[in-house]
This record gives C-alpha cells, structure tokens and sequence, in this order.
C-alpha cells in the first residue's frame, strides 16, 4: 500500500518504479480518485454543515410560531439527509477503488536495483567456495534418494498428486537435522526468536504480506476462508499487525521451521522431476521488523545470516542481486542465494532475502513511536534462512561419493547421532 500523499508529492518518481517493472504509469489514475474522493467529503460536509444549521432554526421558527418556515425548514433538512446518505455511499464506493488500485500497485524499487527483463539480467554480488570437481559422473539428487531406497516420488504421487515426494530413513532425517542447525544457528548466534505460529491463516493476513489480492492463484485456500501459508513469512509478519511498538523494541527478529504450501500455478513444466519445486516443501524462514533508518542495514545483516548457513554447510554458492523484472511485488530490493547443484551443473536458488520497506506496515496498520514520541509505520523484512528441501539437494548432491553414499556435512553430523555418512543401497 502506499500514501496517496507521497504519490502526489512525488508523481514522476512513482511512476518512473512502475516503469522500470514494466508496468504503466498510475500517479494520474491514483490522484484522480483520491482528488474525486476529496470532492465528495467536502460536499457532504458542506450539507452536513447546511444541515446541522437547518435543523437549529427550525427550532427556532417554532419558537417564533413560524409554521410555514418550521416546514419548509424540515423539507430542506430531509432532502440534504438523502443527499448525505447518497454521498455517503458514494464516498465508501471511491474509497473502495481507490484502495483496491493501491492495493494491487508492486512496491517501489530501490535505486540500486539493477534494470532488466528477467532473471538472465540479475547481477552476481558476491560467490563463495568454488564447485567441487568430481572423479565420476555427478547424479542429481533424485536419482541418488531413489537408489538409496528413501527418496519416493511414485508413492507421494499415489498419495497427494504430483510434485510432493515421501522422504524416509536416513534421508528423511538428513532433512530434519538442517532444520535444527539453521534453527539453532539464528538462535543461537543470530539473535532471531523462535516461533511456532499458525499455518492455516486468514484473508486479511495474507492481504498483510501481499499475497492478496494478486497472487492467490499461489496459495491453497480452504473451505472457511483459511489459507495454507505459502510461507512462513505471513504469520511472522503479522505478529506485529494493528500494533503500536516503541522505538526500544526495535529491531524485532523471528524465526520459524514449518511446511509451506504453493500451488505452482506458473510453474508448469518447469523442474517437473524431482523435489526442487513441490506444493509442500519446509523452510526456515527469518524475518526482521525495524526502524526505517536502519532497515538496509538489517538486509545485509539478514543476508549474512543466511549466508552463515550455506557456510556452516560448505555448500559453493553466489549471491544475486535480482534485476527489476525478476523482483516480487512486494519487495524494494532482492538477493537471492544460489547453491551450486552439480548433479545440474548449475546454480539454483536456495534463499531470497527481501526489504519491504513500510509496504507491508501499512497493509497491516503496523507502527512504532519514534525517539520523539510521533507514530511511524515500521518497515518490514524476510529471507529464507534457508529452504531445507533445497538446502538437502545441495547437501545430496555436492556430497555425493561415487558408490551413490552421502557424506554428511561436519555441522549436521552430531544433529544425525554422530552419523558420518548415508550408507549405499546393498
């Protein structure tokens, strides 16, 4: 959402953002709504206020015995009360579009966000490590999970459909075990608090974060008009929703392990083999609630913890800025983490780590006081801390040995009862 007062403040720079994702200029569009709204409260306060005096002298026209006047008063009175009424309506009708129009309007771009099209067009920021070179053929994660025996597709699919995997034996808690360690690695040394939130929500919580209204095609609505979280960023978003925090509590920052739940509506066809895009998939999620002054600094912050992880892991990866055409809606600035998989010979994303500057606050009507006492909305952050569906990819295949065992990482061995390796199928 955004205020209408900085759009007409700043028309050209409003729609010079929406240019640079490809959408049309809608300063104009805006301003004439609110400028039509604007016209019609000050309509019906000069009725209101024409009334009000009305109504005062009918009073006294009867005091006086006037019963002509007392009457014609009374006629006046009645017509402007359905003027108001009518007015009234017609108020709460623009006000109705003109938030609907902001409501589905992407956030603004922050100025180092690189231009482009697509995701060809992001910009390396930094990488780390460099791929590891195999003495044999490397295979993909699925081709591994199957031949160990604890990686099945066809009995998910009989089970749930396509896209969802069942996971089992050592496999199963490979998975596990890199949700405690980023657990405990944002707790422990991050500073990030851990929640166990709702993953059923309602509308008005996914509207918060802005999945709604444009993206519900996304997410798995349910008969009550509950939602299955996408991710795990709308619940902890919205533990500051309609709240007023001061400016001690700040910075807030949460985590959360749980299962997600995407439709894939777009995706058709894309990575259809495999667990790399699933209806149902677990990620640590971490998110950040700051003061605007310090927000760009927590992104960094917020990046390098979810670098931490990759690190802990070993895991070769870059980091992305995304481009103008490859950002989410709701985001001022992007980077994405990319784990090199070598069974795919290729970099695939394993965390986004988002500012949302005050777009989401104030979808929320989430606020502080500042150092002056005077109530600001506070801007809002997430990042994936990281996705361990993708996380136990990267881990499958860059530890993959050539009899198709899997090494386990040094830092998730003691998660796995001090277990060194997944042991090959006999």
């Amino acid at each position: 959402m955004f205020d209408v007062k900085w759009i007409r403040n700043n028309p050209e720079a409003f729609d010079a953002s929406l240019k640079r994702r490809g959408a049309e200029p809608q300063s104009a569009h805006v301003l004439a709504l609110d400028d039509a709204r604007k016209a019609t409260v000050q309509q019906l306060n000069e009725w209101q206020g024409t009334r009000n005096a009305s109504s005062k002298q009918i009073g006294q026209a009867k005091a006086q015995g006037d019963e002509d006047k007392a009457q014609k008063l009374l006629a006046e009175v009645a017509d402007l009360k359905a003027k108001v009424q009518q007015g009234e309506e017609t108020e709460r009708t623009q006000t109705a579009e003109l938030n609907e129009l902001l409501a589905g309007l992407p956030n603004l771009l922050l100025d180092d966000v690189p231009d482009g099209a697509d995701e060809n067009d992001n910009v390396e920021k930094s990488r780390f490590s460099e791929p590891r070179q195999f003495n044999f053929e490397p295979k993909e994660h699925y081709e591994l999970g199957e031949q160990l025996g604890q990686m099945d597709f066809e009995i998910a699919a009989k089970i749930a459909g396509s896209r969802f995997v069942v996971l089992k034996n050592d496999v199963a808690r490979l998975e596990r075990a890199l949700g405690q360690y980023m657990l405990d690695l944002h707790t422990r040394e991050h500073g990030f608090t851990e929640v166990i939130a709702p993953l059923l929500v309602r509308s008005e919580a996914l509207f918060g974060t802005g999945q709604l209204p444009k993206f519900s095609e996304d997410a798995f609505q349910t008969t009550d008009d509950r939602w299955l979280i996408p991710t795990s960023e709308v619940s902890l978003t919205n533990l500051v929703r309609e709240t007023m925090l001061s400016h001690e509590e700040l910075p807030l920052r949460f985590t959360s392990l749980t299962p997600c739940f995407r439709s894939e509506a777009g995706s058709a066809g894309r990575d259809t083999r495999g667990m790399l895009r699933q209806h149902q998939f677990y990620k640590v999620e971490m998110v950040a609630v700051t003061a605007p002054d310090k927000s760009l600094e927590e992104h960094e912050r917020m990046l390098g913890c979810a670098e931490a992880v990759m690190k802990g892991l070993d895991i070769p990866y870059r980091v992305m800025r995304l481009c103008s055409g490859d950002m989410g809606a709701t985001m001022m600035r992007t980077f994405d983490i990319e784990a090199w998989l070598p069974g795919q010979n290729t970099y695939r994303e394993i965390s986004s780590v988002s500012v949302a500057g005050d777009y989401q606050a104030r979808r929320m009507e989430a606020r502080y006081r500042d150092e002056n006492g005077k109530p600001q909305y506070v801007h809002t952050l997430n990042g994936s801390g990281v996705a361990t569906g993708r996380a136990l990819i990267a881990v499958m295949e860059n530890y993959q040995q050539e009899d198709g065992s899997i090494a386990i990482p040094e830092v998730l061995q003691s998660y796995m009862g001090g277990q060194t390796e997944i042991s090959a199928a006999k």
